[in-house]
């Protein structure tokens, strides 16, 4: 037990030093829902091309994130980052499907990242801003319901999903950031200073 501990404490101190890391890759994530939404985007083709991107973007986030992990959520970080990664290479393998299967796959990739996000928000409860993640994740099994169950859609409203998932990918990439710099001054000054 003790050396779980520690070695979630070692973790977490050098997780820390990179919170600006995750700051960046929030804020070009919520750069990426700008661009999004200013594309003129009217074909399932071009919609299936850029999510192949954002959910391969996506994947290589979240492996990423498996360094600021631990043992078990590294592998729950992983298994996301394959089906992000997966579901980019079947819009980029499969872009003239329709506009149900394009639907289909972004609802399980909200689906999967809502669900995760809500497990670790309430993992972290008393960590600070532990409620944006559940929110976030409430959001997105929302829209994953609705992109699922409505097939009567039109691109835009493709576009619109897409790019809801990008958004909710930077906040949540912003929150992970300033936990790990609360973190990381919590460490500065729980360390006694040297003489």
């Amino acid at each position: 037990m003790t050396d779980l501990r520690l070695d979630e404490n070692e973790l977490a101190e050098s997780a820390s030093r990179f919170w600006w890391l995750y700051l960046v890759t929030g804020i070009l994530w919520l750069w990426v829902t700008l661009i999004i939404l200013r594309l003129n985007l009217d074909t399932v083709y071009a919609i299936s091309i850029l999510f192949g991107f954002v959910a391969i973007g996506a994947g290589i986030n979240e492996f990423l994130g498996m360094g600021v992990s631990t043992t078990g959520w590294k592998i729950v970080h992983a298994v996301l980052g394959v089906i992000f990664i997966a579901a980019g290479i079947v819009a980029f393998f499969q872009p003239q499907g329709t506009f149900v299967a394009l639907a289909s796959i972004v609802a399980w990739v909200l689906l999967f990242k809502g669900i995760f996000d809500i497990i670790l928000a309430f993992m972290v409860h008393p960590a600070h801003l532990w409620w944006v993640g559940l929110i976030v994740g409430t959001i997105e099994i929302a829209l994953a319901f609705w992109a699922a169950g409505y097939f009567r859609g039109s691109a835009l409203l493709l576009v619109v999903w897409v790019a809801a998932f990008t958004l909710m990918r930077g906040i949540t990439e912003i929150v992970l950031a300033f936990r790990l710099r609360k973190l990381k001054e919590r460490d500065v000054r729980a360390t006694p200073a040297t003489a």
